[in-house]
Order: C-alpha cells, then structure tokens, then sequence
C-alpha cells in the first residue's frame, strides 16, 4: 500500500500542462516603449524622431485595432502565438533547413572516459544509444522530472517532439509529424533508422518486452557497418532534406510517384526513434578546441543526415559524437536535457558497460532500399553540390575559456548568461566601431506551450558601456559604474521577456493581424529602422561575412578578462 501511494504521488512528465497559465498578450503602449528602446541605438537624431511619429501614429490608430483583435484571439487559444510561431519562423521558411535553421553540438564524453580513439565508434555507439533510449523509456513512463524554477513548473510540451518526429516538406509551407505517445496514451514506435554510406537500415530496439543491451545494439550496428564496408555506397536520399524546401518537396512527390512503397519507406524513416548517423570522419577535438567538430557537425556528410528529423546522433570513426536537430519542434534546452543525463550515465559507469555480454537472436537490420531513376539521382547532386557550397561559406571558432568560470562571474553578483552577451557587444563595438544588432532567446516556459521571446541585447546601456570602455580618459570606476547599469538592464528585459512582457512576438502578433484580416502592412514595419534594427541573427556579427571568427573570439577572450578586471580592481 505504501509504494502504492508513493506511485500515486510522484510528479509525472506532463501533469501540469493542463493548469499552466495562458500566455499573455502585453500591453501595448508598453511593447512600443519597449521597441524605441531597441531601435535608439541605430539611429541618428532625425531617424529616431522620424521613427517615435510613426510609433505614436500606429499607438493611436491601426496599432490600437490590431491589438484588441489580438486580444480577441487570445480569449481562444492557450498560447495565441504557438501556431503563428511555429509557420512563420519554421514551417513557412523557403530557405534549407540543414545549414540555416538547425541546431548541432558535439556531445562532451570525450573530456573524460572517451578520448579520441579510432576503432572504439560501434562500442561506444552502442552505450551511448542504450543511454538514449532508456531515456526515451523514462518519458514514455512520465518519469523524466518536471523542469522548473523554484515551485513553479514549467510547460514540458517540447519533450514530446524529441522522439519519433520529423518535418515533412511543402510546396509552400512544411508541416510536422509526431508520433510519440506515453504508455498511457498508447503505442509509440520503437525502431531506430541507421544511416550510413548513403544506406538506410532500421532495427527495433525492443526485443521480446525489453530494451536491447549494449552488446546487442553492438551486433547491429557491426551488420550495418560490415555491409556498407564491403557493397557498394548507397543513392544518399538523405541528401534531398538539405535542399531548398519547395525543391525537397516536389523531389519527394516524384520520389513517391516512382513507387507506392517509397512513401511507407518515407514514413518508417519519419516515424523512426531518431536517426542514428554513422559518419566515416574522425574530427580533431580536445578540451580546449571545438572548432573542427562543431564545423562537421552542422556541415558534415549529407547523406548521413536526415536533416528532418527532431534527432540526428551522429557517431564518427574516432570514437566522438554529437548531433544536429531539426529546430522546428522544440529548442535546445530539450537536447541539452538528454545530453546531461547521457554524460551522467555514462560518467556513473566509467564509459563501460557493466551488465550481461549474452546476445540474443535478434532479427537483422533492415535495409530500406528506394527505388529512384535518373532524375531523383540527379536531384541528389544537385542537393549535396548547393548544400557543400553553402557549407563552404561558414566559419567555426569553438574554444574553451578556461580562465574562469560562472563561478566566478556569480560571486561577483554577475549573472553568466548576461556576463557573455554584454562581452559580445564589446567584442564587436572593437571590431566595428558601432553597436552590434544582436538576437538573444528568453524562454516563456511559465505558460502554456510556452517557447521563446525575443531579447535585444544591445542596449544604449550596454552602448554608452562600450563607449567608456573605449575612451581612454574614462575611470575604472565609471567603466564599472557603466557596466553595472548595462547589466541591470540587460537582466531587468530577460526577466520581463520570460515573464510574458517582451515585445517582439508582441509586434509579430500584430503584423500577422494585420496581414489575416487582409489590411495593408502598417507603417511601423516599413519603416527601415525597423528592418535594420531587426535583423533577425543569432550573433552579433552574423550579418558581417568579412568578419574572422578566429580573431572574434580572441576579442571575446580579451572583453571577459577587462570585465572582470574591472570587477577587480573598481572599488564602489
């Protein structure tokens, strides 16, 4: 009875998704405040009175109408900006998917118990994918805990797309397939989809009610590689998913129109746990140097990459891993989750598996074996030809800062996450002479369905800092004084962005608005101070192709050793 009631009690997954608040629709004399702010470090006098006219027009006219319909619609949906979100940031985008919208890492086993070893993939590769799966096995459960902050739970919806999803082109807009369920929702697929040399081959990883072992996913991961090794490379399908959206779809309709059963070999793919990619690269990776293996990792083989699916584990000859998701289903804190939990897992067990070495008769790997012609084989070309063009016009510089750490930055009351976006403003305003446009990501997990909020991080504090910081005549302690405003400000948004008050999707909103009741594109988004300030970038300097990332984070280096210093040596 006793266990029966400590069942009974215990937090599952997803019990509080039904009680999380309705995100709100911010008030909008606030949003607009908010938006000069953001625009005043990028504008001249006459510009940003120009602009300040334009946003009390808008204010007191159409804003106002846009706004109550806003709030209309709000009455009727939980979260009125998941679906807005998910098509205009995701679905809708025309762009490839692989090299422009999706997220990649490497996996950090390799700082302790997996150093770089040639020959040590399949072993290796069949722990870690033990450790995935009994995570999926957790979920399923509702037993991975509930993320939150202090009491408040947060919404957990995004965990339900790490397994068995995948993004399926469109003519004109993509959607998304989900076919993960919990136990007590029903049946969930439980194959795995293995790419390698072009090939596809899937295997279940339940046997007879129970999870395969290590020694298991072992013999099946050998079959696949010992195949691959001595055949004939496969046609790389793969591929396609790199191309421009509109052309992966219609390559994808023919590829079905050649035959029926290319769709069920779609789907098997589509609905598969994840996809486990085994690449024949050995990337150079240390502690301290990240930089090759971030490069392959988000521009490595196309043809060992579905770059669909809300999953690519990617193994390397050396022994290394990482992975390259699609973004559109959730955000990296999800991948960050399973990643911590699998370096756990395989901490706890020196990189070993300890349990039983018996094998048991397990049915082969499947091969999914397409049927193509002429043209889908040109189209594949074609794909991997623009796909390792635009690989080739990326930079990667990943190091480590060994210095100090946030332990450091907290006991100086420095928050870690502001401490690194305000060291990227310095770090460009040095190199460019000007205040950099930059994109952070606030989460809105406190309510219902919850995603992200758009922060701005270059501030006019954060501005007039950089200033002092460049003018020789300035004091440590103005320098100090500056910098201490920059990150109470910077803080200050980060918290009313996660608490609902942040005013891009705000502004988002509206324009969608606009646009569904079929009413001219208001001023306000027209107004080039608005598209200059809101060039939607993941850095600072990602709208700076001239720019050298190794000469980047050198300046990054140096602008976290003067904040501190500062901290130091200023005395309030």
């Amino acid at each position: 009875m006793e266990n029966q009631l400590a069942k009974s009690t215990e937090e599952r997954t997803f019990q509080y998704q039904d009680s999380l608040p309705s995100l709100p629709v911010p008030p909008l004399e606030e949003s607009l405040k908010k938006y000069l702010e953001s625009v005043k470090p990028f504008a001249n006098e006459e510009e940003y009175k120009k602009t300040e006219e334009i946003v009390q027009k808008f204010q007191n006219g159409i804003g106002a109408e846009l706004h109550q319909k806003l709030l209309e619609r709000a009455k009727g949906k939980r979260n009125w900006l998941e679906e807005w979100w998910l098509n205009v940031a995701y679905l809708d985008v025309r762009i490839p998917s692989q090299l422009n919208v999706n997220f990649a890492g490497p996996s950090p086993h390799f700082e302790h118990y997996w150093p770089p070893k040639e020959g040590t993939h399949l072993e290796r590769g069949s722990i870690i994918l033990w450790h995935n799966l009994n995570y999926w096995q957790l979920l399923r459960k509702e037993k991975v805990p509930v993320d939150k902050v202090g009491n408040t739970p947060l919404d957990m919806n995004q965990f339900r797309m790490l397994f068995s999803t995948c993004k399926v082109p469109g003519i004109t807009r993509d959607s998304i397939m989900n076919y993960f369920r919990t136990e007590s929702e029903g049946h969930s697929p439980s194959h795995l989809a293995v790419l390698c040399r072009g090939r596809v081959f899937v295997f279940d990883v339940i046997h007879e009610g129970s999870l395969i072992t290590p020694p298991e996913f072992l013999r099946q991961l050998t079959h696949i590689q010992e195949k691959c090794r001595r055949e004939p490379e496969g046609p790389g399908i793969a591929a396609l998913t790199s191309e421009e959206r509109t052309r992966w779809a219609k390559a994808r309709e023919y590829l079905i129109s050649l035959d029926p059963e290319n769709l069920t070999l779609l789907e098997k793919i589509q609905s598969s746990l994840f996809v486990y990619s085994m690449e024949d690269g050995r990337p150079h990776v240390t502690p301290e140097d990240y930089s090759q293996i971030i490069s392959i990792l988000f521009s490595g083989d196309p043809t060992v990459r579905w770059g669909d699916k809300s999953y690519n584990l990617i193994s390397f000859s050396n022994g290394v891993f990482g992975c390259n998701c699609d973004h559109a289903p959730y955000d990296a804190m999800v991948m960050v989750h399973i990643a911590h939990y699998v370096d756990e897992k395989i901490l706890e067990n020196e990189g070993r598996w300890k349990g039983s070495e018996k094998v048991r008769d397990l049915p082969f790997p499947e091969e999914l074996v397409f049927t193509v012609d002429e043209k889908i084989l040109n189209d594949i070309s074609q794909a991997k030809a623009q796909y390792l063009k635009e690989a080739s016009n990326l930079q990667f510089a990943a190091y480590a800062f060994t210095s100090f750490g946030k332990k450091l930055t907290k006991k100086k009351k420095l928050h870690p996450d502001t401490f690194i976006q305000l060291a990227l403003q310095l770090a460009y305003y040095r190199l460019h002479g000007r205040p950099g446009c930059c994109y952070e990501t606030a989460m809105t997990r406190y309510f219902y369905h919850g995603r992200t909020e758009t922060l701005r991080p270059c501030t006019t504090e954060a501005v007039r800092w950089c200033q002092f910081m460049q003018d020789p005549s300035a004091s440590l302690l103005e320098r100090q004084q500056k910098m201490l405003e920059a990150f109470a400000k910077h803080n200050k948004m980060m918290k009313e962005c996660s608490s609902g008050r942040g005013f891009d999707r705000h502004l988002l909103g509206l324009l969608l608005t606009a646009r569904e009741e079929g009413l001219p594109t208001p001023e306000l988004y027209t107004d080039p101070l608005f598209s200059r300030r809101f060039v939607v970038a993941c850095s600072a300097w990602k709208s700076c192709p001239e720019t050298d990332a190794e000469k980047l984070v050198q300046l990054i280096f140096h602008a976290f050793h003067d904040m501190m210093q500062l901290m130091n040596t200023a005395h309030l």
